[in-house]
């Protein structure tokens, strides 16, 4: 199995990059840091590693960081797109540039990704692609709402994309996750509904196994988002814990 990681130095997708190298995969590793690539790769015993930098925030140059990929594998039969960023919510109210940043790194730089490593796939007819949305996409809430209308356009987009790829044999898995125990929420207040990432990392592999189209994880978001999103209006803007900073 090949194995590309886009976004590898998440803490998520390091767990993931364990679990691929347990299974004696080729990985190749794409990340910002080099350091950080280097020592996920170290963790992952057991498998071949390659790394490759890059910033996906320079979308100019996303498609020939996925010909680099690519050429690097040999082929590529699992893909997992697993970069994002929470932003700065308040600064997103005020100033476009602080609002473009956020839905650049969370939709554009991700789109930029997926059209040519969908073609590619498309056109070996085979290969799974797994993509880290986030449920803050399911419904606009004041704490969040420019992260949030970032992941739900990329939901949008992956429906589309699934739709495209599935005469191809090719599957595409959207992964909402809930609120996970990382350093990209490392100032928020911990609660039960906290994922952790090595849980999660299983979770997000079992559903690109099993060529999900959509997967919540952990699975227990499936029950509680209908809830958040069936909420009325009125209803929903006079819930603290819903509708609060």
């Amino acid at each position: 199995m090949h194995v590309l990681i886009l976004g590898a130095t998440s803490a998520i997708a390091a767990e993931a990059a364990q679990i691929y190298a347990a299974r004696a995969a080729r990985l190749h590793l794409v990340g910002r840091d080099a350091g950080k690539l280097a020592r996920v790769a170290a963790r992952c015993t057991g498998a071949a590693v390659t790394t490759q930098q890059a910033d996906f925030a320079q979308l100019e140059h996303n498609d020939a960081v996925v010909s680099a990929a690519i050429e690097a594998l040999g082929r590529v039969d699992v893909a997992l797109i697993a970069h994002g960023a929470l932003g700065d919510q308040l600064a997103s109210e005020r100033q476009f540039e602080a609002a473009e940043a956020i839905v650049r790194v969370n939709f554009t730089s991700v789109v930029s990704l997926l059209i040519p490593l969908g073609n590619h796939l498309e056109a070996a007819r085979s290969g799974s692609i797994g993509v880290i949305t986030s449920v803050a996409g399911e419904r606009g809430r004041p704490r969040n709402y420019t992260y949030g209308a970032a992941k739900g356009a990329l939901n949008i987009y992956l429906q589309g994309l699934r739709t495209r790829l599935y005469a191809s044999g090719v599957s595409v898995t959207t992964l909402k996750l809930g609120p996970v125990d990382t350093p990209m929420t490392k100032d928020h207040k911990k609660h039960a509904l906290f994922g952790k990432p090595a849980k999660v990392a299983q979770g997000i592999v079992r559903a690109i196994d099993a060529g999900a189209p959509e997967a919540y994880v952990p699975s227990f978001w499936r029950v509680v988002m209908p809830v958040v999103k069936g909420t009325p209006e009125r209803l929903f803007q006079r819930l603290p814990f819903l509708s609060g900073r």
